[in-house]
């Protein structure tokens, strides 16, 4: 499997997983309706696990923008095999928010809420304050881009067709660990995004899909979940060099 392709299936996965947990809280007549915060951040710390599961021993498993750029930033992944990256991880993420929105139609269709529409493509701040949430996404990111870095291995590790990936070895099951701590410490004010993949790929899909009744597509916040994760993943990176 190409980097390429493993990025595409595991960000699809990650969204897949992820926002699927937070449909099945938020969304109306499902199963798990009204379960809570507990349930989301911990479907989301699995749905990490699974998808650096899968992706991993192929790409090294950014699955993530501000991964890939941090890891660039920090001279730990070619600046050349970047938008590769990038691009199949916004693919992967339209792809994994079309299966959600597949798998709960019916509940789409049983759900007037505009907002509980919305949550489960894209984030929304608790508080929308941009000064505020930028900072948050911000520190979110951080901790996760550096954190992966002293998970991993110094060594870029090389896949088959010979790309460095930059991860070295790295666990699924610290990263999933990792991702849950963040939404259960960090994830209150703006639902950590920590990724504008995650974040920019569903918010499109929702604008696209044919969702009755759903609502803005929350565009004049969507720049916050971009910045705020490159902003929080250049300065892991710097942070880093400082150490070394």
């Amino acid at each position: 499997m190409s980097p390429f392709i493993a990025e595409i299936i595991g960000t699809m996965l990650l969204l897949l997983l992820g926002n699927g947990v937070v449909a099945n809280v938020v969304l109306n007549e499902t199963k798990a309706n009204g379960s809570g915060w507990i349930v989301i951040t911990t479907g989301w710390g699995l749905a990490v696990f699974i998808a650096v599961a899968v992706a991993g021993p192929y790409s090294g498993a950014h699955i993530n923008p501000a991964v890939t750029l941090g890891l660039a930033f920090a001279g730990k992944f070619p600046w050349a095999d970047v938008p590769t990256y990038l691009f199949g991880q916004m693919i992967g993420a339209m792809l994994g928010a079309v299966l959600v929105w597949v798998s709960y139609k019916d509940h789409y269709a049983a759900t007037n809420d505009e907002g509980s529409l919305l949550a489960t493509f894209a984030t929304i701040p608790a508080i929308p304050k941009y000064t505020s949430n930028v900072a948050t996404e911000a520190i979110g990111t951080f901790v996760l881009v550096f954190a992966v870095f002293y998970m991993s291995s110094n060594t870029a590790e090389i896949v088959p067709d010979g790309t460095p990936i930059g991860l070295g070895s790295i666990g699924a099951v610290p990263v999933g660990f990792l991702v849950w701590s963040i939404g259960l410490s960090l994830g209150g004010p703006t639902g950590y995004a920590i990724n504008p993949a995650r974040d920019l790929g569903p918010r499109i899909m929702h604008a696209l899909l044919p969702i009755e009744g759903k609502g803005g597509n929350g565009w004049s916040y969507a720049w916050v979940p971009i910045l705020g994760p490159i902003l929080g993943a250049a300065l892991a990176a710097v942070l880093n060099f400082l150490i070394l």
